[in-house]
């Protein structure tokens, strides 16, 4: 592809190799015609007549590579600062200034693979909580309305029988353009993705526009090195979706709703529990029956229907709303909606496990004070006979997590077990110590059990009648990472490996 039709949509000037502008018309000509046969932005990737792009990264600076990327190859590059290749002896590279080298690579990623956005509906969520469910949810109900949809989230990218499991909440652009032409040559009508604040700060989904963008709720989280300086750069990344949409969906609930849409460019549709949102609901009833929690409610405003969800507490009448809202743009009769939500499940978001009639145990990926918090004051409302709660904290992370985690469960459970994570580098008993200084700041019962397996083992065995259990902080993982090296662990599995031995011990007995 031609360096003109990549470059069509943005604001560039061309340098030579020592760094000055390019002017004259023919050498600029000459570059617009250059071909270039691949784009990359990773140096094991470069080929000959590819084009590379000099991302700058937090701990990387792509632009250091330039030379190394002409020596091997690479016909272009995209920089954001000035360079000095004089020491390059070979033909005049194409050297592409931009302003911003994440920014450009989403708009020539567009352009390099055919605009496939465009040949789709794409729907965005963004929010602190909410997103991966909410995703699930609107793609089951899509689905089950006929449309096939693919779903690109923290877990997985998933269309037709393809899964391929997430290494980003959202793709850097170049890959993330490549999965829409995969999806849109593979039929794909509607495509529904997360979309983090990274995802939006550092230009990931620039290069198309949103057909739907979502807003969830918004409270402190992803502050700190690496990523937002403070919250109201956490906000301000989170409201660009809704510059980039053309219709937005937000929950109107929500304190900083208004100040996510101050400056937003999109037809704006609301839900919520008043009302006053064009999506809302009412008569919320909480549903448990052996080994399993719900929720029932009625929707009003732009339609009308009774929606029951094997999942439980507030945050799933927000999450179900806001599929509904969406799915009824797109035409999804009431009963569809029903049905689909009826039947709905998400990997590691409140999944629920049978393993007893008398108790009930679930996984959640609850990994940090705030969504623990939330997750155990839902669990309440069931008014279990007790709240356990199982979990650990990663290593290499920051410890006042593990102070806070440990506080939140000793406050809101009836008994907390501390076990192991991803200990990463870190000594696992080093950080229950941590959990455990935030446990001591209560009154709440707790035991240490390291081994994850061993800790699973006992809340099933001393599950009592009434029992809510809850397995926090792995979710959808199926991995545990211990001195650099990733181990195979999957709670699902290690469940059912602690049932299938106990029943060999009672044959045997």
């Amino acid at each position: 592809m031609k360096i003109s039709k990549l470059t069509a949509r943005l604001d560039y000037h061309f340098l030579d190799r020592k760094g000055q502008a390019v002017t004259d018309p023919d050498q600029i000509r000459s570059f617009l015609g250059r071909e270039v046969r691949d784009i990359v932005n990773n140096t094991d990737h470069i080929s000959e007549g590819c084009l590379f792009f000099c991302i700058k990264g937090n701990r990387f600076n792509g632009h250091t590579f330039a030379l190394q990327a002409l020596r091997e190859g690479a016909a272009a590059l995209v920089v954001q600062e000035d360079l000095d290749l004089s020491a390059w002896e070979g033909e005049d590279p194409v050297i592409i200034r931009v302003h911003d080298t994440r920014y450009a690579m989403a708009f020539i990623s567009a352009a390099w693979f055919g605009d496939p956005a465009s040949e789709m509906k794409i729907i965005g969520v963004t929010g602190t909580k909410g997103k991966t469910t909410t995703t699930y949810m609107i793609r089951s109900i899509l689905q089950n309305a006929g449309f096939n949809t693919g779903l690109i989230g923290t877990i997985e990218v998933l269309y037709n029988d393809v899964k391929i499991p997430a290494n980003n909440t959202t793709p850097e652009s170049l890959l993330l353009q490549k999965t829409f032409r995969d999806m849109a040559d593979a039929g794909v009508e509607i495509v529904v993705m997360e979309v983090s604040s990274q995802a939006l700060m550092l230009h990931r989904t620039q290069g198309f526009v949103f057909d739907i963008g979502i807003f969830t709720n918004l409270s402190e989280d992803h502050i700190g090195p690496g990523e937002h300086t403070d919250f109201e750069d956490y906000l301000r990344c989170k409201s660009l979706l809704f510059r980039q949409c053309r219709t937005g969906i937000v929950n109107m609930d929500d304190p900083y709703c208004g100040r996510i849409l101050e400056d937003s460019t999109c037809q704006v549709l609301t839900y919520g529990l008043h009302p006053g949102a064009d999506f809302y609901a009412s008569n919320r009833q909480l549903v448990r029956v052996p080994g399993e929690l719900g929720v029932i409610f009625d929707v009003s405003g732009r339609i009308s229907l009774h929606a029951e969800v094997p999942m439980p507490g507030a945050f799933t009448v927000y999450n179900s709303l806001c599929a509904i809202s969406v799915c009824t743009v797109f035409g999804a009769e009431p009963a569809v909606i029903v049905r689909a939500l009826r039947d709905v499940s998400v990997r590691g978001r409140i999944e629920m496990v049978k393993v007893s009639d008398d108790f009930t145990l679930m996984i959640d990926y609850a990994h940090n004070a705030m969504a623990l918090k939330s997750l155990l004051g839902s669990l309440r409302e069931y008014e279990p006979g007790r709240l356990v709660c199982l979990f650990g904290c990663g290593g290499n992370r920051d410890r006042e997590r593990r102070f806070q985690m440990g506080e939140v469960s000793g406050r809101m459970a009836d008994l907390t077990v501390i076990t192991s994570d991803n200990p990463r580098d870190e000594e696992p008993m080093a950080i229950i110590a941590d959990i455990r200084t935030g446990m001591e700041r209560t009154d709440g019962a707790y035991v240490e059990i390291p081994d994850r397996k061993e800790a699973i083992a006992y809340v099933i065995h001393n599950g009592q009648p009434g029992d809510i259990i809850v397995l926090a902080g792995k979710g959808h993982e199926d991995y545990q990472i211990i001195k650099g090296v990733k181990y195979p662990m999957d709670e699902r599995v290690l469940i059912q490996e602690i049932l299938e031995e106990d029943r060999n011990r009672e044959s045997q007995a």
